[in-house]
């Protein structure tokens, strides 16, 4: 059996606990240029919101840089262990050169820190949380209770944001653009078939819909599915699914004798159009 690979000293061991910078320089504390200075290659944060990074520019503009970033030494750069958002606000105002402690780090510690020190903040989307808690569990081997001890977290919220990258690729970009809340996600988890909760995600988006509301959308038509699944003939029911995946919407079968009829649902106009453009490619002209 593998070791479990340790965590690293964590963030307290590399950084001091009043590692506040005024504006003369404490001792251990040193101007780094800005060209010399590269971001953590392991930074789980993918978006930036601009609100908040032009907050910090404007109060670094005002009184400069208080707290000093954490790098270290790559050859003749550095590396950000801590205070990304504290150097791309410092490029943005035009800083030549930023307050820095420069502290060694293996790369599990640089993972380590960069992930915690962002899963504790409460501006990280639910999608950048679940992927960081996927990595520290990946990395370190550790199980969903240890992790949620180490961040502070009960282990089912661990767990329930996990779930989140089960969901298909569109409703995560709606969940990282804020347009549909990590209550959202879990909800459309629910709804199992992945047709399905892309059509439920497009509807709550269009139509606002509440986290609560959502639910009870997913359990109607959970409820609907299965009363007409279970007396459904088998190869009506794979149709059904293979018309689904073609049209990227809910599609329903009904089917008697040489008759029958079928059923395609859409939530929006723009659906609406959209399916109107998939049936025009269909048409032999």
């Amino acid at each position: 059996m593998e070791p479990k690979k340790k965590l690293g000293r964590g963030l307290g061991a590399l950084i001091p606990p009043a590692a506040v910078a005024p504006p003369a320089l404490k001792e251990g504390i040193a101007q780094i240029e800005v060209e010399k200075i590269r971001a953590n290659p392991f930074q789980p944060r993918k978006e930036f919101k601009p609100e908040r990074l032009a907050e910090l520019v404007s109060s670094i503009r005002e009184k400069g840089i208080l707290e000093p970033l954490i790098l270290r030494r790559r050859g003749d750069s550095y590396e950000i262990i801590t205070g990304e958002r504290r150097f791309r606000a410092a490029k943005e105002v035009g800083l030549k050169a930023v307050p820095a402690i420069t502290r060694e780090a293996s790369d599990n510690e640089m993972l380590e820190i960069a992930l915690i020190e962002n899963l504790q903040r409460e501006d990280l989307n639910a999608l950048e949380k679940a992927e960081g808690y996927r990595i520290l569990i990946e990395r370190f081997f550790l199980t969903q209770e240890d992790l949620a001890k180490k961040i502070g977290m009960d282990r089912a919220t661990v767990a329930n944001t996990l779930r989140l990258l089960g969901l298909p690729q569109e409703i995560r970009d709606l969940i990282s653009e804020d347009k549909l809340s990590e209550g959202h996600g879990r909800a459309l988890l629910s709804a199992e078939d992945p047709v399905l909760q892309i059509a439920l995600a497009r509807k709550a988006v269009k139509s606002e819909l509440s986290v609560r509301r959502t639910e009870a959308l997913v359990s109607k038509l959970k409820a609907q599915g299965s009363k007409v699944k279970a007396g459904k003939d088998v190869n009506v029911a794979e149709l059904e699914n293979e018309l689904q995946e073609l049209l990227g919407t809910r599609v329903r079968i009904s089917h008697r004798g040489k008759k029958g009829r079928i059923e395609i649902e859409y939530y929006s106009e723009e659906e609406f159009q959209r399916l109107l453009e998939k049936f025009r490619q269909f048409s032999p002209g």
